[in-house]
């Protein structure tokens, strides 16, 4: 059984996160589900023992049904929120998440068959220029996207409310 990294005390929750950049055509991929009402960003938990390179691969294979090959660490990102529903709900988070560009495959077909807590996952093909028009976490991801960078940018969002 792999065990992931991360801890809940009291009403204090953290993880340790791998998540992909995966870009086509000017449009970026998101995940969603039928429970909750917001995208998030391909991706999960590192295990125990696991590098954040491995894990995000594991990840995206996981979510894309796709292998995709990661060509650079982009983004360390501390992320402190607050969840109103499901599993965290009244839960004060902290999320440290390491975001890996990956390279393009020059196609957006998928095979994504995923599954997250028992409720299936589908994949959305965002256009970058409209991301903003989206609930879709992270909320540096469309700014990110769309200014000149280079090497790793450490970014902290806090959206506690």
């Amino acid at each position: 059984m792999e065990y992931d990294c991360g801890f809940t005390k009291d009403n204090k929750w953290f993880r340790y996160r791998a998540a992909a950049i995966i870009v086509e055509d000017g449009y970026v991929l998101f995940a969603g589900n039928e429970k909750d009402d917001y995208y998030y960003s391909i991706g999960g938990a590192v295990h125990m023992g696991e590098s954040a390179q491995d894990a995000v691969i594991r990840e995206v294979y996981e979510e894309t049904g796709i292998r995709y090959e990661i060509d650079h660490l982009a983004v360390i990102h501390e992320n402190f929120f607050n969840e109103n529903i499901g599993a965290l709900k009244n839960m004060d988070c902290h999320e440290i998440a390491f975001y890996y560009v990956m390279k393009p495959k020059g196609t957006r077909e998928l095979k994504s068959n995923s599954y997250t807590q028992g409720v299936r996952e589908n994949m959305y093909w965002i256009p970058i220029e409209e991301l903003d028009k989206y609930k879709a976490f992270p909320s540096f991801m469309k700014d990110f996207l769309c200014s000149k960078h280079s090497g790793i940018e450490h970014i902290v969002t806090d959206e506690r409310v």
